[in-house]
C-alpha cells in the first residue's frame, strides 16, 4: 500500500537556514540519518515537523523526530501523535523562517488530511493522490463525497506539481492526473451499479469481481473504496442496504 515507502519532505527558504520536514514516517533510525545528513549537508536546523494525517506509515516518527530536534508537530489532528501537536486547519499558514506553508484540507482518503502548499505552486498531497496508482478511501474513516470535493478543490488551485505521500512527483501535467482521479472515481461507481444490477450485493463479492487483476492482498483495502462509493451511492438515492449487501433502489 505504501508503493517505495512514504516520501519525507525537506523544505526550506534558500540561506534561511530553517528546515520544515513534512511526514517523517516510520520511526526508522536508517531513515532519521539520511535526513539529518541532508539538513547537516544544507546547514539546516529543523524548526518544525508537518504531517498530512493520522495514518502510522505518516505520523510514527513525528513526536520522536520533534523532540530530537526540539521543536513542535503541526498536523490536522492529534491522532497517533499526542495532545502536543499544533492543530492546523484549512487555510492555516505556517511560517518558518523565509518560508510559508499554506494548508489545504483535503479530506476524503480519511476525515484528517491536510495537504500543503508552497510558495512556488507546489503541493504536497500526502496520500490524497498518490505518484502511481490511485488512493484509497479509507471508509468508515474516509469519505468518497468528500474526497470528490477535495480533488475538486486541488483542481481549482491549479498546481504547478504535486508531491504525494508514496510514488513519484507529478510536474508533467498535473491537472489530467486529479482528472483522471475524478474519472476512475465514477468508473468504479459505473462498475458496481453493473455488478449489483446482477444480483451481487455484498461487497467482499463485488471486490473480488471488481478486482480479479490485482493482488489479493489488496483487496481489503479495496473494500474500503467499495464501501466508501457505496455509501455514496446509498447517499444519492440509487443504492440501499439490504441485510448485509445492498440493492439497487431502481
Amino acid at each position: 500500500m505504501t508503493l517505495d515507502g512514504t516520501n519525507t519532505y525537506v523544505i526550506a527558504a534558500p540561506g534561511s537556514g530553517a528546515a520544515v520536514i513534512v511526514d517523517p514516517g516510520p520511526d526508522d533510525p536508517l531513515h532519521r540519518q539520511r535526513v539529518e545528513e541532508v539538513l547537516a549537508c544544507r546547514d539546516l536546523a529543523c524548526e518544525l515537523v508537518v504531517v498530512t494525517h493520522h495514518h502510522h506509515d505518516h505520523t510514527e516518527a513525528a513526536r520522536a523526530w520533534a523532540d530530537r530536534f526540539a521543536c513542535p508537530v503541526a498536523a490536522p489532528s492529534p491522532r497517533n501523535i499526542d495532545d502536543r501537536v499544533r492543530p492546523v486547519a484549512d487555510g492555516d499558514r505556517l511560517v518558518i523562517g523565509e518560508l510559508t506553508l499554506e494548508a489545504v484540507a483535503t479530506p476524503g482518503h480519511c476525515s484528517d488530511h491536510s495537504a500543503y502548499r508552497l510558495p512556488d505552486g507546489s503541493l504536497l498531497v500526502g496520500d490524497h493522490i498518490l505518484g502511481r496508482g490511485t488512493a484509497v478511501v479509507a471508509f468508515p474513516d474516509g469519505d468518497l463525497v468528500a474526497y470528490l470535493a477535495s480533488l475538486r478543490k486541488v483542481l481549482d488551485l491549479g498546481p504547478d506539481t504535486l508531491h504525494p505521500g508514496h510514488g513519484p512527483e507529478m510536474a508533467e501535467d498535473p491537472a489530467a492526473v486529479v482528472r483522471y482521479y475524478v474519472e476512475h472515481r465514477a468508473f468504479r461507481e459505473h462498475q458496481i451499479l453493473g455488478i449489483l444490477a446482477e444480483g451481487v450485493s455484498r461487497p467482499a463479492d463485488m471486490v473480488r469481481r471488481i478486482y480479479a487483476d490485482v493482488d489479493p492482498a489488496l483487496w481489503s483495502p479495496a473494500e474500503w473504496s467499495t464501501r466508501a462509493a457505496l455509501a455514496k451511492l446509498v447517499a444519492d438515492g440509487r443504492v440501499a442496504a439490504a441485510g448485509d449487501g445492498f440493492r439497487l433502489t431502481v
